[in-house]
């Protein structure tokens, strides 16, 4: 139980990333293993960030890609990655963010960022990557 406490610490305190190249921003939201649950910390972190990027609505569209890790098997996890993206999604609907701003793409286990052959590479691909991309003009 005090490890996955602390991994799920550990992985909603990964900080914010940015990528210069295609100056785009990035925030992860972290699962536990077969849930689709935001904790409140999540949640309020998320409106935070968002809240604290001037001018959001003219200057990005919202990418929200959802992941899993294997477990459970294939079926199990499109429905999972699914159901993240949605949850995600409602989030930011909550936060009038307008619907045609956002834009989903679930993963499921496919594409996975990190390894999956040990707990904390599963418990770091269990997530929804809210992706703020430049509006170009």
């Amino acid at each position: 139980m005090h490890r996955i406490i602390i991994i799920s610490l550990a992985c909603a305190l990964l900080p914010i990333i940015s990528f210069a190249q295609q100056d785009e921003i990035r925030k992860s939201i972290y699962f536990r293993g077969g849930s689709y649950y935001v904790d409140r910390f999540q949640a309020e972190e998320l409106s935070n960030w968002l809240d604290s990027i001037p001018n959001l609505l003219e200057k990005y569209q919202i990418q929200l890609t959802s992941h899993t890790d294997p477990i459970g098997g294939k079926e199990f996890n499109e429905w999972l990655s699914r159901m993240r993206s949605e949850t995600v999604f409602q989030m930011l609907l909550d936060l009038s963010i307008p619907e045609y701003m956002i834009h989903i793409k679930d993963w499921d286990y496919e594409n996975a960022v990190y390894r999956n052959d040990n707990y904390y590479g599963r418990a770091l691909n269990r997530r929804v990557d809210v992706i703020l991309h430049p509006i170009v003009f």
